[in-house]
């Protein structure tokens, strides 16, 4: 839907210009829907192909660790009351 929406964008820019009178608010719509629809079409691919996924796992493993330890520390200082 991505792809579509932003080849339907890029086309439409152009006819909001190419028509008489020339349409600047249709432009401007167009354009921040190709600019959304590109932004969306990047975050894909960074999520999918580009280690979007293991880096968001290994930030959560990572916040695991640092909990697990601070737990450890609290049952720690509690044992040795």
């Amino acid at each position: 839907m991505t792809a579509a929406l932003t080849v339907y964008s890029a086309t439409f820019m152009r006819y909001s210009l190419a028509v008489t009178p020339q349409n600047y608010l249709l432009f401007a719509c167009h354009f921040i829907n190709e600019c959304s629809q590109l932004t969306q079409g990047y975050r894909f691919v960074n999520w999918h192909y580009w280690g979007g996924k293991e880096k968001a796992a290994q930030g959560a493993l990572a916040d695991v660790k640092d909990k697990v330890v601070e737990a450890g520390e609290k049952v720690q200082a509690a044992v040795s009351k």
